[in-house]
């Protein structure tokens, strides 16, 4: 099935309109207050948030595509949360470096602003610079470097990132959990792994955390207008930071072990929210 957003001459704000009214018509929720795009080891926070109303599969939604990545779900699901708001949790994430091109990349968080959703938490496992974050640290993410040599804005669109990463929402994180360190993200195109030369760079230029995702959707949610929370699962050390080397399977076997205390904490945030 050929997926709208392929066209280039297509709208892909139209499509993500479309998107939204088909998950508003499929779940009978007409807005949506929160979004939240779940990384490698987040998975069960959709769980523990609040009580599931639909769970849609991607391939029934404008522009959506079906992940291919281990570790990532492919349906949308609307969640009803304790506080009478509403979740929507995106787990059919793209990522760049599957070719499919950065407007699908960010389809995800362009339609979650056209369901009226005002904050936007992205998640995603990822290589941590620090020695002192072991496998399975949380880090909140407070600002970014976008080393994929593009951006999901078309056009004269001047978009101001100098606050991206809310300090509010980061804030509401340490009510939480006060021990909360936070970083700045580095996204690379992949899906190779860094260098260790490049993680080494990547520090210099102050990175504290690499990984495939998130940087791109950040500007998106931007433009959008969203709140933007990043956190992190430091799943391993980054190249050359360890003497072992990196794995998909060792990113996948932190998650599941983390998967149950980062769910919780997530839960605890977004119910502060």
């Amino acid at each position: 099935m050929t997926n709208p957003l392929d066209d280039l001459s297509v709208d892909p704000f139209e499509i993500a309109k479309q998107a939204a009214q088909v998950i508003a018509d499929k779940t009978g929720v007409p807005k949506h207050d929160i979004a939240l795009t779940l990384g490698s080891g987040w998975a069960k926070a959709a769980d523990l948030i609040g009580e599931t109303i639909a769970a849609i599969p991607a391939s029934e939604i404008p522009g959506f595509r079906t992940s291919q990545v281990v570790g990532h779900t492919s349906t949308i699901r609307s969640i009803a949360l304790p506080n009478g708001k509403h979740a929507l949790v995106l787990g059919a994430r793209t990522h760049f470096y599957e070719g499919h091109g950065i407007r699908s990349v960010v389809h995800g968080v362009r339609t979650a602003a056209a369901t009226g959703a005002e904050i936007m938490i992205l998640t995603n496992g990822c290589g941590g610079i620090k020695t002192s974050w072991k496998p399975g640290t949380v880090v909140l993410i407070s600002d970014h470097i976008n080393y994929t040599g593009a951006s999901p804005i078309e056009g004269a669109n001047f978009v101001d990132l100098t606050d991206l990463y809310s300090k509010r929402l980061r804030d509401v994180a340490r009510t939480v959990d006060s021990s909360l360190d936070e970083g700045v993200y580095m996204q690379f195109r992949g899906p190779h792994y860094e260098t260790p030369a490049e993680v080494q760079m990547a520090k210099i230029v102050g990175a504290h955390l690499v990984g495939m995702s998130t940087a791109l959707e950040a500007i998106a949610a931007r433009q959008s207008g969203l709140e933007v929370m990043g956190l992190a699962l430091a799943t391993n050390l980054a190249a050359g930071i360890s003497d072992e080397p990196l794995s998909h399977a060792e990113v996948l076997a932190a998650g599941k072990e983390a998967e149950p205390r980062i769910s919780a904490l997530l839960a605890e945030i977004v119910a502060k929210l």
